[in-house]
């Protein structure tokens, strides 16, 4: 990758960014990371690689929201059947979290992008309102680890390795909160009915 990006520069970095969010899998925040190193280096422009890896990439979501909402029903009902739990948790957490998913789901809890994508087509979400939330989110995502890379440009294949770490120990962060916060809402439901029952 380090290759690519100095031999061709932007156009394998926008076309990195686009795929990965469609949902090739591809390690995407090493090559934010390097792009980063390649800015101090004085390799790459800041300000291009911002609006190219924030505009890649929000193409690549929306091509993901395209097929959710245009694809065929069969061809989505098989795609999801393919990925099993990876569907079913990004539908529970649009569900639950709205608007708020596709936000978080750009910079924060980055593996459920794709599939978030992919329900928001599906269940009708506003395209509009899906577009505004997206490229905020990535605007935030490829900032920051650009910026990362920056600070970093040095130890780049460190703060790679340690960037991957980062994003599980994330998501199971989140997980564990939200799954705190549902068993919260049950027992105070099942609080509830004991009282009513009671009374």
């Amino acid at each position: 990758m380090l290759g690519w990006l100095a031999i061709y520069g932007l156009p394998v970095y926008f076309a990195t960014m686009m795929i990965t969010a469609v949902g090739v899998p591809f390690p995407v925040m090493i090559v934010l990371i390097i792009a980063g190193a390649f800015v101090d280096e004085g390799r790459l422009d800041l300000w291009q690689v911002i609006v190219v890896g924030t505009v890649g990439t929000v193409i690549g979501d929306n091509i993901g929201y395209a097929i959710g909402k245009y694809g065929s029903r069969r061809w989505i009902d098989r795609l999801t059947a393919r990925l099993g739990d990876k569907a079913v948790k990004a539908d529970q957490f649009a569900r639950k979290w709205g608007a708020m998913s596709i936000f978080l789901s750009r910079w924060l809890i980055t593996p459920l992008s794709p599939w978030i994508n992919i329900t928001s087509g599906m269940t009708g979400y506003s395209w509009p309102k899906f577009l505004f939330w997206d490229l905020l989110g990535k605007l935030i995502w490829v900032v920051l680890y650009v910026m990362l890379g920056m600070l970093f440009s040095e130890h780049v294949q460190e703060i790679a390795g340690l960037a991957g770490d980062l994003t599980w120990a994330i998501v199971g962060i989140a997980a564990a909160a939200i799954m705190g916060w549902v068993l919260l809402k049950h027992k105070r439901e099942d609080a509830l009915h004991i009282s009513k029952a009671e009374g």
